[in-house]
């Protein structure tokens, strides 16, 4: 047979090996990485993106991606869900028609909800979760079929999969690629795992009144897996959840029939009161605890500056007189600030923040003193001193913005009953169909690629770059403390990626397809193939999805 050449990098090992043409990814890693080929979940082979049973056909640069990876665990995670469903069909065999939703990430998992006509007992998930060990330990391949989209509509009807069918009735494409696991076939947006055996480390566990299928720690499958739901994350998640159900919002298709009927309008109004009303609702809890300083937090394009604008409306309409604090001037000095491990400064640590300057300048107006307020002159690398001073009267309020905002260090001087703590993210409840669920992390992500170009001069394979830098001080910085909020905002649209499909695909399609961040900007755009878009004059300036796609009234 004829020899192919293949350079390959798995991990820390690279080198060059002959083998025979149309040799198997999961072979070459067993040639190469006996010891840990499980670890690897998939490959790039000449740049492009492919699962482990991919054969190899040419001379090939291949790099072995593995689970610690974001892309790997994503595909990780993939897996595990079909593995779910594919364990549920093994289970309730036989037993009536039901459906499993995978609703949104919750924590370290997936909150799934299943249909009422299936008792949901704690002997039901320990027989599924059994079931799911036992198929990792077969090893079971996952194949993949390309079938007519047509073809594939007709079977998802038959399995009662009706969000699917919607979903496949704006595809443009005539083809899809449906997975199968040992007789139970899915659809699933993204890669999978050649074969359940890859997937050794999870958990599941009843939460309310569904379950939560629980991911590993990505760079230890073997550390133990403990979970606690987020409480108070679950309870905002749940209210937009009902705002979905009361708008008759669940999925992609429902957002596209919405668009094609003509409907978008009435929709885009319908969520925005929403959203303001629970702004009202929030600005009349601090009027009555009687807070003084409002701390807002949340992650990247989160929109926290719409937010704290329209907080600070809100309140004004209430009688009071918020103040904006923007903590960014409150940075040490350059001199001052600590590097990363690459030796870069680290802008985003606690330690980059001048804490005793802070807590004196609130302090002192919190007692009626008149205040010198700093500006952080980031060009120069310090704070000056322009002549802004601030006195707090009777009804005044200061709204203070930064991720830091929540960690007790930070306003660890001020009294706790003077205290009001917000934290915001983008909480995605949109889902593509019932098993595919949208990460809140790529909505995020497309803010910020369309904001960077706008505002910044950043193209889209800079905002990619950057982007798990930013990721990763987030999970270090801000997410161990939302539950610390005394209330969560969720800023995400119901109708947004509808809206920001047009603004985000020229700049996805200009990301080179020879650079590394290709594969995630490839990803991207095929995700927002989904959508239908639409025109978005008619978005009101207020939105938060102003701060993002312009034209907003707070636009500096």
């Amino acid at each position: 047979m004829e020899k192919v050449i293949i350079n390959y990098i798995a991990g820390d090992k690279k080198g060059q090996i002959s083998v025979d043409q149309y040799t198997e990814l999961t072979f070459l890693a067993e040639l190469v990485v006996p010891e840990n080929k499980k670890d690897f979940i998939a490959a790039t082979v000449d740049g492009k993106l492919r699962e482990m049973n991919y054969f190899l056909e040419n001379n090939s640069e291949v790099e072995f991606i593995g689970i610690d990876t974001t892309i790997g665990f994503d595909i990780y995670k993939r897996g595990l869900t079909l593995l779910m469903m594919k364990a549920f069909g093994d289970v309730l065999s036989g037993r009536p028609d039901y459906d499993i939703y995978v609703m949104y990430s919750l924590g370290k998992g997936y909150f799934c909800r299943i249909s009422d006509n299936i008792e949901l007992t704690d002997e039901l998930i320990e027989s599924v979760k059994n079931r799911m060990k036992e198929l990792v330990r077969e090893d079971i391949p996952i194949d993949k079929r390309s079938i007519s989209s047509e073809e594939a509509r007709v079977k998802f009807a038959s399995m009662g999969l009706r969000e699917k069918v919607k979903l496949l009735n704006y595809r443009r494409v005539s083809r899809i690629n449906l997975y199968n696991l040992a007789g139970y076939y899915d659809y699933y947006y993204g890669y999978m795992p050649s074969s359940t055996g890859y997937l050794k480390a999870f958990d599941l566990v009843r939460y309310d009144d569904g379950f939560v299928l629980v991911v590993p720690n990505r760079k230890d499958l073997d550390a133990p897996i403990l979970y606690e739901a987020p409480e108070k994350l679950y309870r905002v998640l749940r209210k937009g959840e009902d705002w979905g159900g009361m708008m008759e919002i669940n999925c992609v298709g429902d957002i596209n029939r919405v668009i094609t009927e003509g409907g978008i309008n009435d929709l885009m109004l319908v969520q925005e009161a929403l959203m303001e009303k629970e702004i009202a609702d929030i600005a009349q809890q601090i009027i009555k605890e009687d807070k003084r300083v409002v701390l807002i937090a949340g992650p990247s394009s989160s929109g926290k500056t719409t937010f704290s604008h329209r907080l600070s409306i809100q309140l004004r309409a209430h009688g009071m007189h918020p103040h904006p604090i923007a903590m960014d001037n409150f940075f040490k000095e350059r001199s001052e600030t600590p590097r990363d491990e690459d030796g870069n400064f680290d802008f985003e640590c606690l330690e980059a923040m001048d804490l005793d300057l802070f807590g004196s300048k609130i302090s002192e107006l919190l007692l009626g003193k008149e205040v010198d307020m700093p500006r952080f002159d980031f060009n120069l690398g310090k704070k000056v001193y322009n002549g802004d001073k601030l006195r707090l009267n009777e009804g005044d309020v200061l709204v203070c913005e930064g991720i830091h905002a929540l960690n007790p260090k930070m306003s660890e001087t001020l009294p706790d009953d003077a205290k009001f703590k917000i934290y915001i993210s983008a909480l995605n409840m949109l889902n593509v169909d019932e098993h595919n669920r949208i990460a809140t992390t790529d909505g995020r992500l497309l803010r910020r690629i369309i904001r960077d170009a706008r505002t910044r001069g950043n193209d889209a394979r800079r905002t990619i770059s950057m982007w798990p830098s930013v990721r990763r001080g987030e999970e270090r910085n801000i997410f161990p403390y939302q539950e610390e909020a005394d209330v969560m905002f969720n800023s995400s649209l119901i109708y947004e990626l509808s809206a920001i499909k047009q603004y985000a695909e020229p700049l996805l399609f200009a990301v080179p397809r020879d650079c590394e961040e290709f594969l995630e900007a490839n990803r991207l755009l095929k995700f927002l193939d989904y959508f239908l878009g639409f025109e978005t004059s008619n978005v009101p300036q207020t939105s938060i999805i102003r701060e993002f796609i312009g034209g907003g009234c707070f636009d500096i």
